[in-house]
């Protein structure tokens, strides 16, 4: 079965006349892939057909053009990855391909709606899709005031557009909203102001991506929230509500799968954080903004070496938010949560462009991790607020 799939997937890439688009993602199970999505298209270079490879990754994606003999010989070698879901495009019809966890590949197969057939798009530079389209009216983000009557983003909207679209497409990247053991997945957004961010991963849940979710937004701006429950009830989504109350006092009545924050200011952040760590959450993803308490505890008398380095204020404020969301990442790797660090949209857009993403994959107390967190502690001299919130089982892991 195996094969027939596979030599399924070569006759249909290979066919120039019918050939659209192949893409494959999902569990591999065996080896670690060094990619999480694959894409195959064709394209046409100085009057020439070639296979376009798009490799993605959790920070990157990588495009090759192949042509003849290698094409085939990398499209060998894509087919060589079991990848758990595959959708293969042609002209006629879309082929979906799950395999199972024994190996055995389950094929649908959904023909076009119109009998004429469109030929397959060759342009090399496609512009990079969006989980949310800047160029085709959306009734949603017309409803929360992203899009004009025309379909168009509002100029004082396109920074907040890009951040949200750059955020959905992070999370995207990480591959793990296949991965959730349960449906719907529980969302909670922390810190969710006007909740443009809230609305939007609803919208891309649930309408785009066809994923089951329920989505809590909390804040303590009594106004915000109350603007935003009636936004909610005026688009009849039962499934999403808001909380009037501090990060970190609010009780779930459902433990989040996934945690998310854009730009929760200072400690808010690191409440976030402890929020997903309390509720063994799968998956997190804030952006911070600014830092206060760190820079608070930092002091030029006792910088040692750093101590022209923490006489100037702007640069203490930079070296505090290093540090800062650096703790951060360690206490995350230290409860048990795959955790990196990245740079999420243009500075253009925002100059608070930093963004923290974790999952849970291991078992909490990696000594390694724990080492570096002790020694930056110490050679720092301050106690991180995240250490502060996390309390006693932290503290057990960081003695131990």
């Amino acid at each position: 079965m195996t094969q027939d799939y596979q030599q399924l997937i070569t006759q249909t890439v290979l066919d120039e006349d019918t050939f659209v688009r192949l893409t494959m993602k999902g569990i591999v199970r065996g080896p670690a892939a060094p990619w999480q999505k694959i894409m195959i298209r064709p394209v046409e270079l100085r009057g020439r057909r070639q296979l376009q490879f798009s490799y993605f990754d959790a920070k990157q994606d990588i495009s090759k053009n192949y042509y003849g003999p290698e094409a085939r010989a990398r499209l060998d070698q894509v087919l060589a990855i079991p990848y758990s879901s595959i959708v293969l495009q042609t002209t006629a019809e879309d082929v979906q391909i799950q395999l199972t966890k024994k190996g055995k590949a389950i094929i649908h197969r959904h023909p076009h709606a119109t009998a004429a057939a469109a030929a397959p798009d060759l342009a090399h530079d496609h512009a990079k899709a969006l989980p949310l389209p800047a160029d085709q009216p959306d009734t949603f983000l017309q409803a929360i005031g992203i899009m004009n009557e025309h379909g168009q983003v509002r100029p004082n909207m396109q920074g907040k557009f890009a951040q949200i679209n750059e955020f959905l497409k992070l999370i995207e990247a990480t591959g793990e909203l296949e991965r959730f053991e349960r449906s719907p997945i529980e969302v909670l957004d922390c810190g969710c102001g006007a909740s443009y961010l809230t609305f939007a991963m609803h919208h891309y849940l649930n309408d785009i991506r066809g994923i089951p979710a329920r989505l809590v937004g909390v804040d303590t701006n009594a106004g915000l929230i109350e603007k935003c429950a009636a936004q909610a009830a005026q688009l009849e989504y039962d499934d999403l509500c808001f909380r009037n109350t501090p990060i970190i006092a609010y009780q779930p009545e459902r433990a989040p799968d996934l945690v998310i924050a854009l730009h929760a200011c200072d400690t808010a952040t690191d409440e976030t954080i402890a929020q997903a760590i309390r509720a063994e959450s799968h998956m997190l993803v804030c952006a911070p903004c600014c830092h206060h308490d760190l820079n608070e505890q930092l002091s030029a008398d006792s910088g040692g070496v750093f101590r022209p380095v923490l006489r100037h204020g702007i640069l203490k404020q930079r070296t505090a938010d290093i540090l800062t969301d650096a703790f951060r990442a360690l206490a995350l790797r230290i409860m048990g949560y795959r955790t990196d660090v990245i740079e999420f949209v243009a500075s253009e857009h925002t100059a608070k462009n930093l963004l923290i993403r974790a999952v849970k994959a291991v078992e909490p107390g990696d000594r390694q991790f724990v080492r570096e967190y002790n020694e930056l502690k110490q050679f720092w001299g301050v106690t991180p607020y995240i250490e502060r919130l996390l309390d006693a089982p932290f503290q057990r892991l960081l003695e131990s």
